[in-house]
């Protein structure tokens, strides 16, 4: 490891190691869940999703494209500062930082963690958009009396004058309806998701963009591994068509998936972030191909 990372642990990692300096991708687990407000766990979900790794294929079946073709390093975790959600990010924000300085043309790929940990790499790369996948709007400006709470993450990289869109939210409170409305920012429920209306939506937003999968967009009967469930999600086929839109019509500079909190190896949860994973790191290869 670089000795210029000063917080980084290297507990598990994916078997993909190609030299840093020139790698495409490289992925970065941050193992905190200190806000998390129902189930806790997530801190478990980057080891859990390198864990899905002896049972998914590296080559995509509806892509035609092994994932060995892409220069990857997993770099490991951040050290975290369980119960600091800001030392956390501050942490991160500057393991991101040093990242660029050694590869300026690479692309980051997050593994949480509570959603928290989103506002790092939108910290540190400033991307114009943030486009997440989510269950909840997070547009909250406290949650039981925190400012930094992944109840809270998409107000706070709103705040920093970035364009916030969200797929796949059903769940919210009237605070934040009120501050979307005022504010511009789109949401689109499952119930009224259509490809052409996320399609219209991007191409309202300012690029770059960076782009968060929260795991809970998908119905907890698919992926219920994780802290706040909420019924009436997304498909896994919704995800991918989301995702391809994304990549095809957009400059994404980052990814993340969070919110993972598997306790065994190899669930349902873990396999499905894994699989994501992968197909975001396919798309970001080959944003010229069309997958539709």
């Amino acid at each position: 490891m670089n000795n210029e990372f000063l917080f980084i642990t290297k507990t598990t990692s994916l078997p993909f190691d190609y030299p840093l300096e020139n790698a495409e991708t490289v992925i970065l687990g941050v193992p905190f869940d200190s806000t998390t407000s129902y189930k806790p766990g997530a801190r478990f979900g980057p080891s859990a999703i390198r864990g899905a790794y002896p049972g998914i294929e590296e080559y995509l079946l509806d892509y035609d494209f092994n994932l060995r073709k892409v220069k990857i390093k997993d770099i490991g975790d951040v050290e975290v500062v369980h119960g600091n959600a800001l030392e956390t990010l501050k942490r991160t924000v500057q393991t991101l930082t040093t990242l660029r300085k050694i590869n300026k043309r690479v692309f980051p790929v997050l593994l949480g963690g509570e959603h928290l940990i989103s506002y790092a790499p939108v910290k540190a790369f400033k991307p114009k958009s943030f486009i997440v996948l989510d269950a909840h709007l997070d547009l909250r400006d406290t949650f039981l009396g925190e400012k930094w709470s992944h109840a809270c993450v998409s107000r706070r990289i709103h705040e920093l004058n970035v364009e916030v869109a969200e797929f796949g939210v059903r769940s919210g409170v009237k605070e934040e309806v009120d501050y979307a409305r005022r504010e511009g920012i789109t949401y689109i429920t499952p119930k009224n998701l259509t490809l052409e209306k996320v399609k219209k939506t991007l191409d309202e937003l300012r690029e770059p963009v960076y782009v968060s999968l929260d795991i809970d967009c998908l119905d907890p009967s698919i992926a219920p591994a994780t802290g706040t469930p909420e019924p009436g999600g997304l498909s896994f086929q919704d995800v991918t068509s989301i995702l391809e839109i994304i990549f095809r019509e957009k400059e994404v500079i980052g990814f993340d998936i969070v919110e993972v909190s598997s306790q065994t190896i190899g669930d349902i949860t873990s396999v499905i972030a894994l699989k994501t994973l992968y197909h975001a790191i396919a798309l970001k290869k080959f944003k010229e191909k069309s997958f539709t």
